[in-house]
C-alpha cells in the first residue's frame, strides 16, 4: 500500500531481458534507510518487488504482464522514475490509499502554464474515466492529485510548484503514456453496483 506522495526519483540505468522478465535497475538512494530483499516499491506507481540493491540503487525485475498493462515498458536507459516505499502503520497518510496496482495508461493530451501552476490534461480509458469524480483522487505515475476538470474520458489536473520539483509529471509531453491507477474505494463502488445491476452515469 502507498500514498502517492513520491519520495524520489531515480534514474534508469540498465534494462536487461532475463527469463521473459525485464529486469530494471535504478540508481536512487533514500532518506529513510536502505531497501531490503523482498521490499515492496512503486516505480512510477508499479509496485514491483525489490530482487538486489546496494549503495547506488536497486533493480526489479517487470514481467510481461506488468509491461502490458503500464507504460514501464517505454522506459529508456536515463530516464527517470517516480519511487515511493510502502506505507508504514503508523505513517501519515497524506496522498490517498494507492495500491500500486495500475488500472491501464493514459496519454497526455497538453499542458499549460498559469502563473506557477501546470495544468494536465490527460485522455484515459473510458472505463476508468467511469471510476473517477470530480475533485476525486487519481494517481498518475504513482502520483496523488485531485482531479479538477472531468470531460467525457479527459481529466485535468494541477500540479503545482512543489510537486513539479518532486516528481517527473512536468517532463512528460503531449503522447507521452502515464500509468493510471484510479481511487479505491471508487472501484468497489463501481463493482457493487455493477453487480447489483446499476448502470454507471
Amino acid at each position: 500500500m502507498f500514498t502517492g506522495l513520491i519520495q524520489t526519483t531515480g534514474r534508469i540505468t540498465r534494462l536487461h531481458p532475463e527469463g521473459g522478465l525485464i529486469r530494471m535497475e535504478i540508481a536512487a538512494s533514500f532518506n529513510d534507510g536502505p531497501l531490503a530483499p523482498g521490499e515492496s516499491i512503486a516505480v512510477d506507481g508499479v509496485c514491483l518487488t525489490v530482487t538486489r540493491f546496494d549503495s547506488q540503487g536497486f533493480a526489479v525485475d517487470i514481467s510481461p504482464e506488468t509491461l502490458r498493462v503500464t507504460s514501464l515498458g517505454d522506459r529508456k536507459i536515463g530516464g527517470e522514475a517516480n519511487l515511493e516505499r510502502a506505507l508504514r502503520v503508523g505513517d501519515r497518510l497524506g496522498g490517498h490509499l494507492v495500491q500500486g496496482h495500475v488500472d491501464g495508461t493514459g496519454e497526455v493530451l497538453s499542458k499549460h502554464q498559469n502563473g506557477e501552476t501546470l495544468f494536465m490534461d490527460i485522455r484515459i480509458p473510458p472505463e476508468l474515466a467511469a471510476q473517477c469524480i470530480l475533485k476525486g483522487g487519481v494517481a498518475v505515475d504513482g502520483v496523488s492529485l485531485t482531479i479538477n476538470r472531468l470531460e467525457g474520458s479527459i481529466i485535468g489536473l494541477a500540479l503545482i510548484p512543489h510537486t513539479l520539483r518532486m516528481v517527473t509529471l512536468g517532463r512528460r509531453a503531449p503522447g507521452d503514456r502515464v500509468n493510471i491507477e484510479t481511487d479505491m474505494i471508487g472501484k468497489y463502488v463501481a463493482a457493487q453496483l455493477a453487480a447489483a445491476g446499476v448502470k454507471s452515469p
